[in-house]
């Protein structure tokens, strides 16, 4: 019986929850998706297959310290990615991204963000802060979030 596939390594949810983190210019690629009321239509694989490309392409990689892959919803219809890269990689959308961020890691099937970000409202505020903005980061692909009995999503709100 062959060995299932894992692409994604096991998350560990606990440096991820309830924390303040702040960055000074992390170095990120950025590239954008079309979607249909926040959820992926097509084109996500593409997305991150022409990101992981262009990064091998570079000589770079992803940084290994803090492998993080963000998604922001500016629309119903739009999404950007952010991979976090060890180098500026030239054909690239290259972004630094600064500020404080409050975390918090939720469990569940994606039709739950609603809910997740109703109850991140609720943690900003008990921290008396407000947010700016969301990132997603969906910790491991579907197949894997199968695999592991997980799906685990941190949300970082910028504050």
């Amino acid at each position: 019986m062959p060995k299932e596939e894992i692409c994604c390594p096991k998350f560990n949810p606990e440096p991820w929850d309830e924390k303040e983190i702040e960055w000074k210019d992390k170095l990120f690629i950025q590239d954008s998706m079309f979607q249909f009321m926040h959820i992926p239509v097509f084109g996500f694989g593409k997305t991150v297959a022409r990101m992981q490309n262009k990064i091998e392409s570079a000589g770079a990689k992803v940084d290994d310290k803090e492998a993080l892959m963000l998604s922001f919803d500016p629309s119903p219809w739009k999404s950007y990615l952010f991979i976090n890269v060890t180098k500026e990689i030239p054909g690239a959308e290259n972004v630094k991204i600064s500020g404080k961020f409050l975390t918090k890691v939720f469990d569940g099937p994606f039709q739950n963000v609603p809910k997740w970000i109703k109850t991140m409202d609720e943690y900003v505020s008990s921290k008396d802060k407000k947010v700016k903005k969301y990132y997603f980061y969906y910790t491991t692909c579907p197949k894997c979030a199968k695999k592991y009995g997980h799906n685990y999503v941190v949300i970082f709100a910028e504050v």
